[in-house]
């Protein structure tokens, strides 16, 4: 029995290795290795480019996420709203300011993975050499309409922008600590892995890709994160995003504890899931076929959240000392001492590197307030209250 016990704890202690391994890799390459730019010689001016954004009643916000889109448009380019089940004033606002409007009336089908289906069928009749996804609460940065445009015709592949969070003054939310995770998430590891030539995942907004990718993508879903798993589908037939960190994207967090926590709960949630569903069919997939980029892929989704990784790799350091302690075998607790040894290096090496800004040294004990909030998204996961279908933030 005792035996049996210990190479239990041993295998999950490997897995857990495993994943502490690649977020190591993933942040010390980010942190550390010379930028790797993407090459752009095969790109031509004269492709057509248009530029999609779904809508689900966004008409305090879409005013100034079109009018970014706008300055940097070429002759010839599109941008097309599609103002989803809205019972406000986005198709209105969108068309004053000078967008093309499309609007979807569908109680049954309800999801941005629909909207974009709709917009994409609607392109279909006069198709662009490539797509652009910008949400519509977004800001685009100057030039990074041309920059994802150039990425995406020299590699033939989807590509990825930078898509950073902010915070907006007088939230009832202190978001420091969920700054400092966005970072870690969105920028420095995709930027190793940019560095390391490898994939990244597709993150919802800022997404670009040639015609013929994304038209024949399989987009009618409801799905909580259906980006990523617009990503990995797209992997698994050799078209893996790459990421362009010179497109930046930026949002804001939700100002109410209402929409952040749901905002968090379907992200995370979503990865939970496709971690479990998704992963293990990857690796399959990527070992047969001797695939090392959709092996990267299927490696870097199986990383998860980092506040749950923490808690997870906390929680059996103790366990697994105890069971140290009562005669088992000792290595487990070796193996995750070491995993959140590891984890607790990159954190910091990511924190010095890119978080100092948004937590300063002074407000790093509001991790452990986080990390216990946090707990309560991942307890609603394990008793069976999870999300399954997609749900807007309340941004209130």
């Amino acid at each position: 029995m005792f035996i049996f016990l210990s190479v239990t704890l041993t295998a999950c202690a490997l897995f857990l290795l495993v994943a502490t391994l690649v977020f190591f890799v993933e942040v010390a390459a980010g942190c550390l290795l010379p930028s790797q730019e993407i090459e752009m010689t095969a790109a031509k001016r004269d492709r057509r480019v248009a530029v999609l954004i779904p809508a689900h009643n966004e008409s305090a916000v879409i005013k100034p996420t079109i009018d970014d889109v706008k300055r940097q448009l070429r002759p010839g380019d599109r941008l097309l709203i599609v103002a989803d089940n809205c019972n406000d004033e986005t198709a209105s606002i969108a068309t004053a300011s000078g967008a093309e409007v499309l609007v979807r009336e569908d109680q049954t089908r309800i999801g941005k993975g629909y909207a974009l289906d709709w917009g994409i069928k609607h392109l279909a009749a006069e198709p662009p050499n490539i797509v652009i996804v910008i949400d519509a609460d977004c800001r685009v940065s100057e030039g990074s309409i041309e920059k994802l445009s150039q990425a995406c015709a020299a590699s033939g592949h989807p590509v990825q922008a930078l898509y950073l969070m902010g915070a907006v003054a007088g939230s009832s939310v202190n978001h420091q600590v969920a700054l400092f995770a966005w970072r870690v998430k969105n920028l420095v590891r995709p930027l190793g892995l940019h560095k390391l030539r490898l994939p990244c995942q597709l993150m919802g907004t800022g997404m670009a890709f040639p015609w013929k990718v994304i038209q024949s993508a399989n987009l009618s879903n409801g799905f909580i994160v259906e980006d990523m798993k617009l990503g990995l589908e797209l992997a698994a037939l050799g078209r893996a995003p790459r990421f362009c960190p010179s497109a930046i994207i930026t949002s804001s967090f939700p100002t109410s504890v209402k929409g952040s926590r749901t905002q968090r709960q379907r992200w995370e949630h979503g990865h939970i899931s496709l971690i479990l569903s998704a992963a293990p069919n990857l690796i399959y997939a990527a070992i047969k076929r001797r695939d090392i980029k959709l092996f990267a892929t299927a490696l870097d989704l199986s990383v998860p959240p980092l506040s749950l990784l923490i808690s997870v790799l906390t929680a059996a350091v103790v366990g697994t000392a105890i069971a140290a302690i009562t005669g088992l075998s000792a290595m487990p607790f070796f193996l995750i001492a070491t995993c959140l040894a590891l984890v607790a290096a990159a954190v910091l090496l990511a924190w010095i590197k890119y978080g100092r800004d948004v937590l300063p040294l002074r407000d790093l004990v509001l991790i452990v307030p986080y990390l216990t909030k946090k707990l309560s998204l991942y307890s609603d996961l394990a008793t069976g209250r999870r999300v399954l279908s997609w749900i807007r933030t309340d941004r209130g």
